[in-house]
């Protein structure tokens, strides 16, 4: 709040500006990374099991444990491992202007995308979120917008609403861990108290976990996921479905 002091003729007039205080700021940010993590995002991410559906079919999922080893062995050994370094670079390239490092990370964050499905799906959701970035005022979601990772764009909104890094960092995880809990709770099938659990066992891998990959050299981006690989590719030809290929 601001204080004006005006002298007119006879009197003084104090005028009263409000601004916005560093406190609602944060909490703004932190608004728009539940408006940007929330299941109510416009997006279709909801449609995809990323391979857990045929891991299902094939007995690999069974249980709660099961999908909790699932879930947890793709979280570390590729989010954190892949996207969210790339979501580092990402991010700082966005607040630099530097068009160039957005897409030569875009272009490597698609590369690493290792079967047709996961291609599409990355490519799908980036899409549907630079409709909705643009939509909400953010022109620069129109580069490039028909071939951008999801996370290229993801880090966009997080820079553009001033979300801090770490705290946009760990809701992208959560968010996807979010989506593969409520895919297991259909497929396996779980209850609700499990998906719960499994939740909470997927917050402690988070926080153990992200520090590392958010500190990760160039070099050591990447990952090596052929379970998931095969199971998203035999996925597309899967004789029954529920999610998306």
């Amino acid at each position: 709040m601001n204080q004006k002091v005006v002298p007119t003729m006879n009197t003084v007039t104090i005028i009263i500006t409000m601004t916005e205080t560093p406190n609602a700021q944060n909490a703004m940010a932190q608004f728009r990374l539940w408006q940007l993590i929330s299941p109510a995002l416009p997006v279709g991410a909801y449609a995809y099991s990323q391979g857990l559906e045929t891991a299902v079919e094939e007995g690999w999922v069974t249980d709660e444990s099961s999908a909790a080893e699932w879930i947890s062995g793709i979280l570390v050994n590729s989010l954190i491992r892949a996207d969210i370094p790339i979501f580092v670079r990402l991010y700082d390239a966005w607040q630099e202007d530097d068009l160039k490092a957005v897409n030569d990370w875009n272009a490597i964050m698609l590369a690493m995308r290792e079967s047709a499905e996961l291609q599409q799906e990355d490519r799908q959701l980036g899409r549907a979120l630079a409709r909705l970035l643009i939509d909400l005022g953010c022109e620069k979601a129109a580069l490039n917008r028909l071939c951008c990772a999801f996370v290229t764009q993801f880090s966009l909104a997080a820079v553009n609403w001033q979300i801090p890094l770490v705290d946009a960092a760990r809701g992208y995880l959560w968010a996807w861990c979010e989506n593969q809990v409520a895919a297991a709770v259909k497929l396996v099938p779980l209850g609700q108290t499990s998906g719960q659990r499994l939740l909470g066992r997927l917050m402690l891998v988070i926080s153990e976990h992200l520090d590392a990959g958010l500190k990760l050299n160039d070099d050591e981006i990447g990952g090596v996921l052929p379970g998931l690989v095969m199971a998203s590719a035999w996925h597309e030809t899967q004789y029954s479905r529920l999610f998306r290929s």
